[in-house]
């Protein structure tokens, strides 16, 4: 390994439009989609037939027969089948972690070049029978006789055959992720009228994105489908206003089904390389993937559960030697309206920050005009492994037509935070 590090470029990223579950993707999985996604970045810097060193990434909602989800993409792909693939899953995070530990080995020289990529469907989510009938098939199949094959379904009752769909629920508490953010946004006294201005906002710059021609070098079609469908151009402040609260019926929910991402199946992929092998190729870095942290609270102790990117930012600013206001643009994921408005104030109190990031003085205000400048999650949509790359994709890109530095915050379920600093490779 180089005893010096290596800067680590990000070339860029391609994803799939991300649609809402069970609709224009219905009937693909994960795999359909993130060889879809792998391709459109293969024909996008011309990698067809190459060796890429690491492929990794995942899938949040997945079957038995995604065992090794990167893998196999990979043999589907365009891509040489000498790249290896690993499957990693940190739920929202996935690819985001993906590019962090990629990152880490181009810089010890370990490896030249690595693709970072998530995938997930709620399309395709798994339905499994129940644990008590599936030990019954399970003794029925390694029976040896008629007889012990009819022992094995000895009491057996109709109720064993109910299916059973893949929960939403924090195990350790049972409750959903909005439940959960509903708990913060009282917490923090988010009013419903500052998360639908948020996603309002999200909407429009989107909606700009695609009229101005920016998402076209970002995006590779699927299935037929172009754009993503959850977008909505003509969405207003008063609609929203209407929608009733989704995870709190009982007068005091302010989430609703528009301040909040919708279930959503797509596909990102983001490569990212060191500057030997992307001279070599002639292809130009966009930006530099300096730094990356993850981090972790206790929110079955009442930490709110998607407040970890608050620690892992500041975590990450210390070791950069660097202020929350050192940056040009900031991508803070959008699972919900209320948790980026959370997060935003969780970094202003100055409590918070002395209790929980050990600070003396709060990390303070961000610019608003810096934030998601062109939409985000709740504009987009959210397939969770995907949207790390999609983030990191899209953030790159902007630093490649300006100057400057940006920061990515991501919350994830399980009360973890993935966050990391792109600067961009254009000359100061």
């Amino acid at each position: 390994m180089s005893q010096v590090l290596r800067r680590v470029g990000v070339i860029g990223g391609v994803r799939i439009p991300f649609c809402r579950s069970n609709t224009l993707y219905a009937d693909l999985s994960n795999l359909d989609m993130l060889i879809t996604a792998i391709n459109g970045l293969a024909d996008r810097y011309q990698l067809a037939g190459v060796h890429i060193d690491e492929a990794v990434g995942g899938a949040v909602v997945s079957h038995s027969r995604d065992w090794n989800l990167a893998r196999e993409a990979v043999i589907g792909s365009k891509l040489a089948p000498s790249t290896p693939g690993t499957t990693l899953i940190q739920a929202c995070g996935t690819s985001l972690q993906a590019a962090a530990g990629i990152a880490a080995k181009i810089a010890v020289g370990e490896i030249e070049c690595g693709i970072a990529m998530g995938s997930d469907t709620t399309s395709d989510a798994p339905i499994v029978v129940s644990r008590k009938l599936s030990q019954r098939l399970v003794q029925a199949q390694q029976a040896k006789s008629f007889g012990q094959k009819v022992s094995a379904f000895k009491g057996f009752s109709p109720g064993e055959l109910a299916p059973q769909p893949p929960s939403v629920a924090e195990p350790r508490t049972g409750l959903s992720m909005g439940q959960h953010t509903e708990l913060m946004a009282q917490e923090w006294q988010i009013p419903r009228q500052a998360q639908d201005q948020l996603a309002y906002e999200s909407h429009m710059k989107a909606a700009e994105a695609y009229r101005s021609g920016y998402m076209d070098d970002l995006l590779v079609p699927c299935a037929g489908v172009f754009r993503d469908n959850n977008l909505r151009e003509d969405i207003s402040l008063e609609r929203l206003a209407s929608l009733k609260p989704a995870f709190d019926r009982t007068g005091k929910g302010t989430l609703t089904a528009g301040n909040s991402t919708p279930l959503t199946d797509g596909a990102a992929t983001v490569l990212l390389a060191s500057e030997e092998w992307a001279a070599k190729r002639g292809l130009p870095i966009q930006a530099w993937l300096t730094y990356a942290q993850t981090s972790a609270n206790n929110f079955v102790a009442g930490d709110g559960l998607l407040l970890a990117p608050t620690i892992a930012v500041s975590r990450m600013l210390d070791r950069a030697g660097l202020k929350l206001q050192d940056f040009d643009l900031y991508e803070i994921h959008e699972a919900f309206a209320a948790q980026v408005l959370a997060t935003l104030k969780a970094w202003e109190d100055r409590d918070y920050c002395k209790r929980v990031l050990g600070k003396d003085e709060p990390l303070g205000s961000i610019d608003r005009a810096k934030i998601n400048v062109k939409g985000s999650s709740l504009a987009v949509g959210h397939p969770f492994a995907a949207t790390g790359a999609r983030i990191m994709g899209n953030l790159a890109r902007l630093l490649s037509e300006n100057r400057g530095r940006g920061l990515i915050s991501i919350c994830t379920a399980g009360g973890m935070g993935v966050a990391a600093i792109l600067e961009s490779a254009k000359a100061p």
